[in-house]
């Protein structure tokens, strides 16, 4: 890892009304590695995403990408950067078939400025790179699964599909919104490998997560947020010994057992 940071994140503060929802909350990730986003429901994780990524303005604070700051860019504009997420509930187009989702972002101006997926400069044949790109992130090639509307999908494959989207913009950074929640264990082991092969291919991650042993097997560092302030960051080693962190978590059964086979 680089020492300079991709992503700077400044005391980010967000306010609904009266309520703070994140308070001055502050990290850095460096290129190539996961940084994990974690904390009891409620903490801001989701609303940090949200300010990050353009969906929300931030009351105060800054964003810096890539030597830029974005903290009031649109999202799509900061999308057009490098800078793409997934999310927590799949937003796909359920009206189109799973390669098709695919085509649009190949359509945007970062798609056609970096000449075409993992720099072939084939954008003429947007239908193949979609196809390729999903069997990339594990929809058989061979299959059907592929050409099946979004709207019948099963919450493994439509997880797929939100990666791949991201992944059709040639991203340096992707932010997973709880990208292991709702699959089964079988399906979560299908995915880790996905998310590894990301990292080596040399996309920065951050991962939001409530599945704390798959996420701990995957990041490089932790950052714990609670009632919208950032309480602890470290290793997955440090964070799951941390007498704050297990404070916030007590009584979560699977923090407890994260620990307990630490």
């Amino acid at each position: 890892m680089t020492q300079e940071p991709i992503l700077d994140v400044q005391e980010v503060t967000k306010a609904f009304g009266g309520v703070l929802a994140l308070n001055r909350v502050s990290f850095k990730v460096f290129p190539g590695e996961i940084l994990g986003v974690i904390g009891p429901n409620g903490s801001g994780k989701t609303t940090l995403v949200n300010c990050i990524t353009g969906f929300i303005r931030m009351t105060s604070g800054r964003v810096i990408f890539k030597g830029k700051d974005i903290s009031k860019k649109p999202a799509h504009k900061i999308a057009d950067l490098g800078l793409t997420r997934t999310f927590q509930i799949m937003r796909p187009y359920y009206s189109l078939p799973a390669y098709k989702n695919l085509v649009i972002p190949l359509f945007s101006p970062r798609a056609k400025r970096t000449g075409g997926w993992r720099g072939g400069g084939r954008l003429g044949d947007r239908d193949t790179v979609s196809i390729d790109i999903l069997e990339e992130i594990g929809f058989e090639r061979d299959s059907f699964v592929p050409y099946k509307m979004a709207s019948t999908l099963p919450t493994g494959y439509l997880k797929r599909l939100e990666l791949a989207r991201c992944l059709a913009l040639k991203p340096e950074m992707i932010i997973c919104d709880e990208v292991f929640s709702g699959l089964s264990m079988s399906e979560i082991a299908s995915m880790v490998p996905i998310i590894e092969r990301l990292q080596m291919d040399g996309i920065t991650l951050i991962m939001i997560e409530h599945r704390l042993r798959e996420l701990f097997r995957v990041a490089n560092r932790i950052i714990v947020l609670n009632f919208g302030e950032k309480i602890m960051e470290g290793t997955p080693d440090q964070v799951m010994t941390d007498e704050k962190v297990k404070e916030a978590y007590f009584g979560s059964e699977e923090v407890e057992e994260v620990m307990s086979h630490a």
